[in-house]
């Protein structure tokens, strides 16, 4: 994981099912907006903690819960999930990989330990992209 200084973090722990992926995503929104992320900058990393999160937990077949760091940075936020889940990790390597391409599309850097339950994301602001101004949630 980059190790850029961080500003703030914020922790949120959801349990391991996909109807509770929607706050996950929102908390990621919300905060994007705290380092100035654009409309676009910010659906990307909504998109990406969904991505991450649905890696994770699969069909929701694996009881436990969900632990989001958001991590900020001046001009970058970097969410770690760590998954205390039950049983094992998803084994459709399709899937992981069609995740890891969703991923490397809408985040600057991503990182996939499946077999430790973890994906991390870091999306970058650009100032070009954030030009329009920070969006509210």
């Amino acid at each position: 994981m980059p190790d850029e200084p961080h500003t703030d973090e914020t922790t949120l722990t959801v349990p391991a099912a996909p109807e509770f992926v929607r706050i996950a995503r929102l908390t990621g929104a919300g905060l994007a907006t705290r380092v100035g992320m654009g409309y676009d900058e910010v659906e990307d990393l909504r998109i990406a903690v969904g991505e991450a999160c649905s890696l994770l937990i699969g069909s929701g077949q694996r009881a436990g819960t969900l632990t989001l760091s958001f991590a900020l940075a001046t001009e970058s936020i970097t969410v770690t999930i760590v998954g205390q889940l039950a049983g094992d990790a998803p084994g459709d390597d399709g899937d992981t990989e069609l995740s890891d391409q969703i991923l490397a599309a809408v985040v600057d850097e991503h990182g996939v330990e499946l077999a430790a339950d973890t994906v991390w994301i870091t999306k970058r602001h650009s100032p070009a992209e954030g030009a329009a101004g920070p969006v509210s949630t």
